[in-house]
């Protein structure tokens, strides 16, 4: 049986990420999940923005490739035409995956692009210095808005379905068992699968917003949390400020290789 060690590069370790850092929760996660399925790492391909979450490739023992800031669904989109056998990961932050790079993930969901996109978003740009995002929320503070934030939040899974994606799941790093079988679930789905993950930053946007240390930001978080039965008997007034957890949507639907393999095959003509 297979380890997540069998996937990790642990001579690049220690990682550089921030000390209560969420985004090592899911690189495990993602490790463990590749055991799980015990996939053959030549079978695997991993394309990652640029970013604190895009550090992801260092560590594992697989194909991968770092890409532009955010251009890593575009990158993927072309790794899963070339190559379709491949199982094709995409790692990015909610800079990477919903600003710089919003437009490609709605078109990556929309054309139901054979990839699973896991977004790990901590409110913020991590990497240069905690300036606000697609997902800062209103009134929070950031280095770019010291006095609040004005603007509305993207809710990123709700923009994924909306656009098409196959699988849509969320967790939060309070909980790399969730994190886990949504990710298994999503590669195993055909099609555009996305998994958010809440991520903790207590570097930049907990410091800002005065949140505490990483472990009372992942306990906020889990306080927050209702899942997807529970949401279902809130009203719309009760989940304002709630996180809703689990697999928020499961319809498979053929994917994009799929339909263009068929359009291909129907204009074959017969000798």
């Amino acid at each position: 049986m297979k380890s997540y060690k069998d996937y990790m590069l642990f001579d690049k370790l220690p990682q550089t990420w921030c000390a209560g850092c969420s985004h090592g929760i899911v690189l495990q996660s993602i490790a463990a999940v590749m055991a799980e399925l015990e996939v053959d790492k030549h079978d695997m391909a991993l394309v990652s923005g640029i970013g604190c979450f895009g550090r992801v490739d260092d560590y594992l023992d697989i194909n991968c490739m770092h890409v532009t800031h955010g251009r890593a669904l575009a990158a993927a989109t072309g790794v899963a035409l070339g190559n379709p056998n491949l199982n094709v990961l995409v790692t990015m932050g909610d800079g990477d995956g919903t600003t710089i790079g919003g437009n490609h993930l709605i078109h990556a969901a929309r054309r139901n692009i054979n990839v699973t996109a896991i977004i790990s978003n901590n409110y913020n740009y991590g990497q240069t210095g905690g300036q606000y995002s697609a997902t800062t929320p209103t009134h929070s503070i950031t280095q770019t808005s010291p006095y609040g934030h004005v603007e509305q939040a993207f809710d990123i899974c709700q923009l994924a379905i909306a656009a098409g994606a196959s699988y849509v799941g969320r967790a939060t790093a309070y909980n790399p068992l969730m994190i886990r079988k949504l990710i298994k679930e999503g590669m195993q789905v055909k099609g555009f699968s996305l998994i958010e993950v809440m991520s903790a930053c207590p570097t930049h946007y907990g410091k800002f917003n005065k949140l505490g240390e990483a472990s009372r930001m992942l306990k906020l978080m889990n306080e927050q949390s209702v899942t997807v039965s529970q949401a279902a008997k809130l009203s719309p007034e009760e989940l304002k400020g709630k996180l809703v957890v689990g697999c928020l949507k499961n319809e498979p639907r053929d994917d994009y290789y799929t339909e263009y393999a068929r359009i291909i095959e129907a204009q074959k003509v017969e000798d």
